[in-house]
C-alpha cells in the first residue's frame, strides 16, 4: 500500500480548518489540565436557554449584591442555592464521559433537590434562626443532604484534594461530638448528626459562613469584572505593549511571555487559564525563537501563576485579602508590590541567561508594534484604572466599584466595537458611523451576555471552594482544633520557629492543589495563617506568606496543573516542564521567608526606608545569584563548584541581616569578577608565532 504525500493545503477553508483544529487543541487542553474547563457540551437551542441562565444569573449576582436588604442568612443561600443549579448544569458526574446536549436523570434530581435545600432555607429563614439549636428532626436532614449534594459538587469542579479535608473534619467533628456523650446510642448519635448540621448548614459558621459571604460580596463581582475586561481586548494590548517593550531584546519572545502573562494572569484570576491562552501565543513564539519546549512552557506556566500576586487585582486575591486582614484595600496593593518585583525579576533574569546560554536574538525593531498603534489603544485600560482608583480612594464600597468598573467596560469594549468598525478590522471593509455605530452596539451585547456567562461560569468552582472552606473553618471551631493544632505545632517548633515556617509552607502547597486562587486564600486564611500568628509573625506577613506558598502549587511537582498545561502546548514533557517552572519561580519559594522574618518588605514595622531599600537591593542581588546558579550560565558556563558558591551567596543575601548580606555580596562579586575575566581571557584572539 503506497501513501501519497499532500502538499499543504493553503485555501482559506484550510486556514479555516486549522484555526478550528487549534482551537480544539486547545480546548482539549483545558478540558484536561483545568477542572474549570471541563465542562458539559451544550449546542442549539440548549446552549442558548443555558447561556441565557448564566447571564441572568450574573444580573443577580449584580442587582442582589448592589441592593438587597435582606439578612445574611437569606442572601447567602439564595446564592448558593443558584450556584447548585448551574453547576449541575455545567460539570458533569465525570469528565472522560460527556455526550452533547445530554443531562442524566440523576443530575437533574441532584440539581433540584440540592437547590431545593438552600431554597427552602432561605425561604424560612426567620423560623430557622429562631429555632436554633431546637431545629426538627426534617431540618436535619434536609440540612444533611444539601451539605452533601454540594460536597458531590465540589468533587466535579473543584477537585478530591478538598473534598477529602472537609470529609475527614466532618468525620472528626462528628466523633468529637460522640465523646462528650454518655455512651453511644441512636439518641447520642442522632444529638451529635444534630449539632453537626446545624452548625455547619444553619450557622453562619460553616456553609455559609465568612468564605462564601466574602464570594457573594466581591469576588463574584470581580470575576465578572474580569470577563468583561478580557472582551474588550485588553489581553491583546497587553502582549502588543509587552512585545514593544521587551520583543527586541536577546530571547525576546521569552520576555515577552514573563510580562503579558503577569499582565493578563492579574486580571483573569487563573493560572491554568491564562497559561493557556496567552500560551497559545507565546510558547511557539518562544520555541520559535529557539527556546527548548520543556523551557518555554514552564515559562509561561511561571508567569502566568505569578500574574495572582501581581498588584493590583492579584486575580481578585487582593480584595479578598483586604477583607481578611481588615486594612484598606490600596494597602494591600502597595505591600503585594515589592515581593511581585522579587519574583518576575527572578523570571526575568533566568529568561535572559538561557537565552545568551543559547545565542538567541530578539525580534527585529521594525517588526514589533508601533508606540503609535499603542498610544491609539491605550483606552482599553481606563476600566481597570478606574477599578483601582475607586477603591483606593475609598469613594465608593468595593462592590459599587465592581460595578462602575463593568459599566465602564461595556463602555470601552463598544467603542472598541466601533473603532474596529470605522477601520475595517473584524469585518469585511470599513463601515460608515452609521452601520459601524449599529454593529458595535448589536458586538456589544452579545459580548455583555458572552462576559455574564464566562463570569457566572467562573463563579461555579471559586463559590464552591468556598462553601467547603466554610465547612472547613467551621468543623475546626466546633472542634476546637484550631487551637489544638496551632499548640502542636508551636510546641514542634519551640524556639526554632522556621519548622513553623516549613510545615505551614507543606501544608499550603498540598491544600492548594488544584484548588481557585481565590478559594485556595481562603482555606489557608482559615486553617493556616492563624498558626504563623501565634508563632509571633506579624498578620500581614502571615497572610502573605500562605497566599504565595497556596499559588505556587500550580507550578511544584508532582501536581503542577499550570505547568503541566504549558507543557500541553509546548509538546513537552511534563514533569521535566514542572521542574524548569519551579526552578524559575524560585523566587515564590524564598521571598515569602523573607518577610516573614523582615516585614519592612512588605513595608511593615519601617524604622526607615534605608531600611526597606537594604532589604529590596540585596534580594535582587540574591535572585540574581540564585538564578544564574540554577541556569548554569554567566559569562559563560559555571563550574559547579561556582554554582554552589553562587547559591550560597545569592542565599546569604536573601537572610535578612547585614553580616548575611557582606558574606553573600562578597561571594557573588567574587564569582562575577572571575566569570568576566575568564570569558575575555578565553575570547581574546590568539596571536600565532
Amino acid at each position: 500500500m503506497s501513501i501519497e504525500k499532500k502538499k499543504p493545503d493553503t485555501s482559506p477553508a484550510a486556514g479555516a480548518d486549522t484555526a478550528a483544529g487549534e482551537a480544539t487543541d486547545l480546548d482539549a487542553v483545558m478540558r484536561k489540565y483545568d477542572r474549570e474547563s471541563a465542562t458539559r457540551m451544550w449546542e442549539g437551542t440548549p446552549q442558548m436557554v443555558i447561556r441565557v441562565l448564566m447571564a441572568l444569573f450574573g444580573v443577580f449576582c449584580i442587582v442582589m449584591t448592589l441592593f438587597s436588604k435582606d439578612m445574611p442568612e437569606i442572601r447567602l443561600t439564595l446564592f448558593v442555592g443558584c450556584i447548585v443549579i448551574i453547576g449541575f448544569l455545567t460539570y458533569p458526574a465525570s469528565k472522560h464521559h460527556v455526550r452533547v446536549n445530554y443531562l442524566p436523570w440523576y443530575d437533574i434530581v441532584l440539581m433540584l433537590v440540592g437547590a431545593g435545600c438552600f431554597f427552602y432555607f432561605a425561604l424560612n429563614a426567620m423560623t430557622l434562626v429562631r429555632l436554633s439549636t431546637r431545629i426538627e428532626p426534617v431540618h436535619v436532614i434536609i440540612g444533611a443532604v444539601g451539605i452533601l449534594i454540594l460536597m458531590e459538587l465540589c468533587r466535579r469542579c473543584v477537585g478530591v484534594p478538598i473534598l477529602c479535608v472537609a470529609g475527614v473534619l466532618i468525620v472528626y467533628a462528628f466523633i468529637n461530638q460522640l465523646s462528650y456523650a454518655d455512651g453511644v446510642n441512636a439518641a447520642t448519635l442522632y444529638d451529635a448528626l444534630k449539632t453537626i448540621i446545624y452548625k455547619l448548614f444553619y450557622t453562619t459558621s460553616g456553609v455559609i459562613g465568612t468564605p462564601i459571604n466574602v464570594c457573594y460580596t466581591y469576588i463574584v463581582l470581580f470575576i465578572i469584572f474580569g470577563a468583561f475586561l478580557e472582551r474588550t481586548g485588553i489581553a491583546n494590548f497587553f502582549i502588543s505593549f509587552a512585545n514593544r517593550i521587551a520583543g527586541w531584546s536577546s530571547g525576546g519572545p521569552a520576555k515577552v511571555a514573563v510580562i503579558s502573562s503577569a499582565l493578563c494572569g492579574m486580571v483573569s484570576g487563573s493560572s491554568v487559564g491564562n497559561t493557556v491562552t496567552t500560551g497559545s501565543f507565546t510558547i511557539p513564539m518562544m520555541k520559535k525563537t529557539g527556546y527548548k519546549p520543556e523551557f518555554a512552557g514552564a515559562v509561561e506556566a511561571a508567569a502566568s501563576t505569578g500574574g495572582q500576586i501581581m498588584p493590583p487585582i492579584m486575580g481578585a486575591a487582593a480584595f479578598l485579602m483586604a477583607e481578611y486582614m481588615k486594612l484598606p484595600y490600596a494597602q494591600v496593593a502597595v505591600k503585594a508590590i515589592l515581593p511581585a518585583i522579587l519574583y518576575f525579576t527572578g523570571i526575568f533574569i533566568a529568561v535572559h541567561l538561557e537565552a545568551k546560554k543559547l545565542g538567541l536574538k530578539g525580534v527585529p525593531r521594525e517588526e514589533l508594534p508601533k508606540w503609535k498603534l499603542l498610544a491609539r489603544d491605550c483606552y482599553l485600560i481606563i476600566p481597570l484604572i478606574l477599578l483601582v482608583w475607586l477603591v483606593s480612594s475609598g469613594s465608593k464600597t468595593m462592590s459599587h466599584s465592581a460595578a462602575y468598573s463593568i459599566l465602564a467596560a461595556i463602555a470601552v469594549g463598544f467603542v472598541n466595537f466601533f473603532l474596529q468598525g470605522k477601520r475595517g478590522e473584524g469585518v469585511a471593509e470599513p463601515q460608515s458611523a452609521g452601520k459601524a455605530l449599529g454593529s458595535a452596539g448589536k458586538r456589544s451585547f452579545f459580548s455583555a451576555v458572552e462576559s455574564l456567562e464566562a463570569g457566572s461560569r467562573g463563579a461555579i468552582t471559586v463559590a464552591v471552594a468556598c462553601s467547603m472552606a466554610g465547612i472547613i473553618a467551621g468543623c475546626i471551631t466546633v472542634t476546637g482544633l484550631a487551637s489544638i493544632l496551632i499548640n502542636a505545632i508551636v510546641q514542634l517548633a519551640g524556639n526554632a520557629t522556621i519548622i513553623g515556617l516549613v510545615l505551614t509552607m507543606l501544608c499550603c502547597i498540598v491544600l492548594g492543589m488544584g484548588v481557585p486562587t481565590t478559594a485556595n486564600y481562603c482555606i489557608m486564611a482559615s486553617t493556616c495563617a492563624p498558626i504563623l500568628i501565634q508563632l509571633g509573625f506579624p498578620v500581614v506577613a502571615a497572610h502573605f506568606f500562605v497566599f504565595y506558598f497556596g499559588i505556587v502549587a500550580d507550578i511544584t511537582p508532582p501536581v503542577a496543573l499550570a505547568a503541566y498545561a504549558g507543557s500541553a502546548i509546548a509538546k513537552s514533557n511534563p514533569m521535566k516542564t514542572g521542574i524548569n517552572a519551579t526552578k524559575l519561580a524560585i523566587a515564590a519559594f524564598i521571598v515569602p521567608y523573607i518577610f516573614a522574618y523582615s516585614p519592612a518588605l512588605l513595608f511593615e514595622n519601617i524604622s526607615g526606608w534605608w531600611e526597606v531599600a537594604q532589604i529590596t537591593a540585596s534580594a535582587l542581588l540574591g535572585i540574581f545569584a540564585i538564578a544564574a546558579s540554577l541556569n548554569g550560565f554567566l559569562y559563560k558556563k559555571i563550574h559547579w563548584v561556582l554554582r554552589l558558591v553562587l547559591a550560597i551567596g545569592g542565599l546569604g543575601m536573601m537572610i535578612p541581616g547585614t553580616l548575611t548580606d557582606v558574606v553573600g555580596l562578597a561571594l557573588v562579586a567574587a564569582v562575577i569578577v572571575y566569570q568576566k575575566l575568564s570569558a575575555k581571557k578565553n575570547s581574546a584572539p590568539q596571536v600565532i608565532e
